[in-house]
C-alpha cells in the first residue's frame, strides 16, 4: 500500500480544508516546494498535489507553485484540480506532473478521461469526490445526481490506471477513512482504489491497510494528520508496507 502525503493549494500556499470547505481553510507552509521536500525526505515514494483554486475555476492557477514542488523532489507527483482539457494534461506531463487526476471532467465529459487514457497511457487517474455517496464535482461546490460507484463502473475499460475516492464529509476531520464506502467502490469496478478524506492517526491508516488485504485498494492519501504531527511518517510506512495483516502493534494514537 502507498501512503501520499497530501499538498492541497491555496493562493500559493499548502493548505487543509475541513469538509472541502474552502472558506475553513488552515495555512500549514507558505512554501510548497520545501513542503514537498520534507515529504520526500520522510520517505514517501509519492506526493499528491491538488490546485484547490483550480478546482473552483476550472483551470490551472496554483501553477507555479506546482512547478517549484517537482523541481524540488526527486520522487513521483500526482496532480488534480482544474484540470479539463487534453492540452492541460499534456502540459502538466511534460513539466514533470507522473499521473494526472481527472475529477470534473470524468463526470462532464467522460470522453475526454478514454481519450487522454488512450493519449497517455498509465497516466490518468480519475478522481471522485463523493457526499452521501454521490458524486460531486467543480471543487466539491456542486452535487450530481450521479452514484460514486456508477461513475466508477463507467471507467471499467477505459484505461484508468487509479482511482481516487474521498469522502467530503470525512475530509480534514480526522475521523478515519470512511472504510465501508471505500470498499463497495472499489467492488464497483477493478480499477485500484486511493482511499482518502480521513486519516487521524496510525490506527485509521491501519484500518485502511487492513482494508486493502481483501479489497482492491492500493493507497491512501493523508494531509492534515501529518501537519498535524498525528501520525508519525515513519510509523505510517511501516504500516503501509508490512505485508503481516496483524500490524496493529505499530498503530499507536502517540503517532
Amino acid at each position: 500500500m502507498i501512503i501520499y502525503p497530501a499538498i492541497d493549494l491555496k493562493d500559493g500556499q499548502c493548505v487543509r480544508l475541513f469538509k472541502g470547505d474552502m472558506d475553513q481553510d488552515t495555512v500549514y507552509n507558505d512554501n510548497p516546494a520545501a513542503q514537498g521536500a520534507e515529504w520526500a525526505a520522510d520517505g514517501f515514494g509519492w506526493i499528491h498535489i491538488v490546485d484547490l483554486n483550480g478546482a473552483i475555476d476550472g483551470r490551472p492557477v496554483n501553477e507555479d507553485a506546482v512547478k517549484s514542488i517537482i523541481k524540488a523532489v526527486d520522487v513521483p507527483v500526482q496532480l488534480g484540480g482544474g484540470i479539463r482539457t487534453l492540452a492541460q494534461i499534456e502540459n502538466w506531463l511534460m513539466e514533470g506532473v507522473s499521473r494526472v487526476i481527472l475529477g470534473t471532467i470524468a463526470l462532464k465529459n467522460p470522453d475526454i478521461v478514454r481519450e487522454a487514457c488512450d493519449l497517455f497511457p498509465g497516466q490518468i487517474a480519475v478522481g471522485i469526490d463523493a457526499r452521501n455517496g454521490m458524486v460531486a464535482t467543480e471543487g466539491w461546490v456542486e452535487e450530481s445526481d450521479m452514484p460514486a460507484t456508477e461513475l466508477a463502473k463507467m471507467f471499467e475499460d477505459a484505461g484508468v490506471c487509479t482511482i481516487i475516492y474521498t469522502d467530503i464529509d470525512r475530509d480534514g476531520t480526522g475521523q478515519g477513512v470512511n472504510i465501508d464506502s471505500t470498499i463497495a467502490l472499489s467492488k464497483a469496478s477493478s480499477i485500484p482504489v486511493i482511499a482518502s478524506g480521513g486519516i487521524g492517526n496510525l490506527d485509521d491508516v491501519y484500518a485502511v491497510k487492513r482494508a486493502s488485504m481483501d479489497h482492491n485498494i492500493n493507497g491512501v492519501i493523508i494531509g492534515k494528520a501529518l501537519y498535524d504531527n498525528r501520525v508519525n511518517p515513519a510509523k505510517a510506512l511501516a504500516i503501509a508496507t508490512s505485508e503481516e495483516l496483524e500490524v496493529s502493534t505499530l498503530a499507536s494514537n502517540d503517532g
